[in-house]
């Protein structure tokens, strides 16, 4: 570490909640169970696609029917042209799904049960769906705010400005607090009723986390298409 002005130390607890950082603690478990859900979902990968065959296995059909469902979906909604963010609105989905799911797991949390984990992607969505509707509209894209009139532009572009800078809060509370209201739930279940209470309220939650999935998938997919449509003005 020589040589830098502040050498960064770190050091973590058994439980891998928390690490320091210059005698600084910060949580890190969101962090960690991150980055565990990415290796297996990377390895599982890597499995797939090392053992593609024209006569498909039970864990080939499995991700052939989720790829092509959505696949299917995005091209219905957003037509051709959406064809193209399938492999990033997929992956979104079976990300986000995978994080929810691991807070059903005994001894793991769910990434998406802390507000740094869902807002970093929202943060990723805005930026990148007005990132393609400049690059498909050049400047032109101002014309997105503006409104259907002319007369319209005075109040209509501060509206849509604030509009679209509320999208990435309401995407990224909107699952954090369901995904952290479920957690607080099976706890509390749990508590009182180890067995009984809890194995009837992992299906419905099982439910609640894809579709919670589901809808921030959708919602981006529908902020991608609005940005490469025509604008109104």
């Amino acid at each position: 570490m020589a040589g830098l002005p502040h050498p960064v130390l770190l050091s973590t607890f058994c439980n891998m909640d928390y690490i320091t950082i210059n005698g600084q603690t910060v949580e890190f478990k969101h962090v960690f169970y991150s980055w565990v859900c990415m290796a297996v979902l990377f390895t599982v990968a890597w499995i797939v696609r090392r053992n593609l065959t024209m006569i498909p296995g039970k864990l080939q059909n499995f991700f052939e029917a989720i790829i092509s469902t959505l696949e299917d979906f995005i091209c219905t909604t957003m037509g051709e042209m959406g064809r193209k963010y399938v492999p990033l609105l997929a992956g979104m989905f079976i990300y986000i799904l995978s994080m929810n799911l691991m807070g059903l797991i005994p001894g793991f949390d769910a990434p998406t049960a802390n507000l740094n984990s869902t807002v970093c992607m929202a943060v990723f969505v805005l930026l990148f769906y007005n990132f393609v509707g400049l690059a498909r509209w050049k400047a032109h894209y101002i014309h997105h705010f503006m409104g259907p009139s002319k007369w319209l532009v005075p109040l209509m572009l501060p509206l849509e400005f604030v509009s679209h800078l509320s999208r990435p809060v309401s995407l990224s509370l909107r699952l954090f607090g369901n995904i952290r209201g479920e957690e607080i739930v099976i706890v509390l279940f749990f508590v009182m009723a180890p067995i009984l209470g809890t194995l009837p309220i992992y299906a419905l939650f099982l439910l609640g986390k894809s579709m919670q999935a589901f809808v921030f998938f959708m919602l981006t997919m529908f902020y991608i298409k609005g940005a490469l449509e025509a604008p109104e003005h």
